[in-house]
């Protein structure tokens, strides 16, 4: 794996949002690239993972619990079933499809995120999380004694972040998902690339009629900041079913080219983003 400068490490979500976005408006809707999207709940799609793979997007949710050695895959505790775990729905299929693609995901490099969102013990959870992420070392993006070396998955926790533990860590194969109340003085990149928050909490814009032009200029201050730290930035609650709305708001992130624009309906936003001119 490639270690990276810290000035590369610095600027890199920056440049690959940059470019991610230069290749989305430059490529015809047919060419093969990958979407700067995430699959928000993969797991309740009637084919994890591999739906999203197909959609080719850029980031991947896995909610997860724990249980003895394992984690288990579920929205809540009533929904965990046998055999749904971390390791069987995504860990495992990625490394052959990793293998299988000559060390990338997609072939072509690009890094994938999967998001781990915690829903319980965040100290204990983390703790498992580290022990099976180990397993998988040589495909992972991971910390090592203040540097950062590629790899083909990145793994951010999100969800229930022990934040002090994973600061302290000299050995880390994931990352920490940030908040916007951290922005400004919030760990580096090196510990924090993606930051996510609550859309309906910074603007009042659902996408019926024009965003007010406050909050537009509030979203590019938000994306500007974020590019200038070196992270990326993703809302969540966004209006997620079809129509006007959605395809607004949609219309606004990928405008302003937001980090990663999330969803339910995968196949309705790799349209959108796949249509140059991002209005179907």
């Amino acid at each position: 794996m490639q270690r990276i400068s810290p000035y590369v490490r610095r600027h890199a979500f920056n440049v690959v949002t940059t470019v991610a976005w230069m290749l989305l408006i430059s490529c015809s809707k047919n060419e093969p690239i990958v979407l700067p999207a995430h699959a928000h709940n993969d797991y309740e799609h009637e084919h994890p993972l591999s739906e999203a793979l197909e959609c080719r997007f850029k980031s991947i949710e896995a909610d997860v619990f724990s249980i003895g050695d394992s984690l288990f895959v579920a929205h809540d505790s009533v929904a965990i079933r046998p055999g749904r775990t971390l390791r069987r729905l995504y860990l495992d299929p990625l490394r052959r499809q990793i293998a299988h693609n000559g060390g990338s995901v997609y072939g072509e490099g690009t890094e994938l995120f999967l998001f781990v969102d915690i829903k319980d013990d965040a100290g204990g959870t983390y703790e498992l999380l580290h022990k099976i992420l180990a397993d998988y070392s040589d495909m992972l993006t991971h910390y090592r004694d203040g540097a950062v070396s590629s790899g083909a998955v990145r793994i951010i926790v999100s969800g229930n972040r022990p934040f002090e533990l994973m600061q302290e860590q000299s050995l880390r194969f994931a990352f920490y998902d940030g908040r916007l109340s951290e922005l400004d003085s919030g760990p580096d990149v090196s510990l924090m690339p993606v930051i996510s928050d609550n859309w309906n909490n910074y603007f009042s814009w659902n996408g019926e009629g024009e965003m007010p032009e406050n909050e537009k200029q509030q979203l590019a201050s938000i994306l500007q900041k974020a590019r200038e730290k070196g992270c990326i930035v993703r809302f969540w609650a966004t209006p997620d079913q079809a129509g006007k709305a959605r395809t607004a708001v949609w219309t606004e992130l990928k405008r302003q080219r937001a980090g990663l624009i999330g969803t339910d309906d995968l196949h309705g936003l790799r349209t959108f983003l796949s249509n140059s001119k991002g209005n179907k």
